[in-house]
């Protein structure tokens, strides 16, 4: 059984891990165990928790929020964020680790059924509202955006009164399973075919 540290950004992300991935991946092998960094996500404070973290687990791999990440550069990217998250570590370390973003929410993973987004919040037109949104970004719930004020948790916020993020966003995601949000996400995806890796190679 390989041992994988997964540092997330906050409560929502660590009951995602508890509830839906690391029972998926046990089948594979691989033991998931989440550590919180309670929010306030940043490359400096990201290196001190991986190296930390490198010294208890066979790997370790993140699952952050692009929106959440503090103190972006000018024109960052998902891919040069995570480069830089990698190229913080010494390298004889980078091989331990996978550094993953998650565009640009966690909650964006959500659209990739507005079906169960309705059945879970028990709000029949959050279907059609879900598929709308979905549809303006070509249907892939990864490049739901515009700006950090109309982020996919934002949209839920507004939409629905009642909803609270670290409840409803592990909930709903588990009820979509992971082959269909892998499926939707292709980012969400490779990230985990990384992580199947993993077991070829030990």
């Amino acid at each position: 059984m390989v041992r994988i540290g997964v540092s997330v950004e906050g409560l929502t992300e660590e009951q995602f891990v508890v509830k839906c991935l690391a029972p998926y991946f046990l089948q594979k092998e691989l033991f998931l165990e989440p550590i919180s960094l309670n929010g306030n996500v940043s490359v400096d404070r990201v290196k001190h928790e991986i190296n930390k973290l490198l010294f208890s687990y066979d790997y370790v791999t993140t699952l952050y929020d692009f929106y959440g990440f503090a103190r972006k550069k000018e024109g960052e990217t998902k891919a040069s964020l995570e480069e830089r998250l990698l190229s913080s570590l010494h390298e004889n370390r980078r091989s331990k680790f996978i550094p993953y973003i998650q565009m640009y929410e966690f909650e964006g993973l959500l659209f990739s059924s507005p079906e169960i987004i309705a059945t879970i919040l028990q709000q029949d037109d959050l279907e059609p509202w879900a598929n709308n949104i979905l549809r303006r970004a070509g249907g892939n719930p990864e490049e739901i955006n515009n700006s950090p004020q109309t982020a996919p948790k934002k949209r839920f916020e507004a939409k629905y009164a009642r909803y609270r993020e670290t409840t409803h966003s592990p909930k709903i995601a588990c009820e979509i399973g992971i082959d269909t949000l892998r499926e939707k996400c292709t980012g969400f995806n490779q990230w985990l075919l990384k992580l199947e890796k993993i077991t070829n190679n030990s």
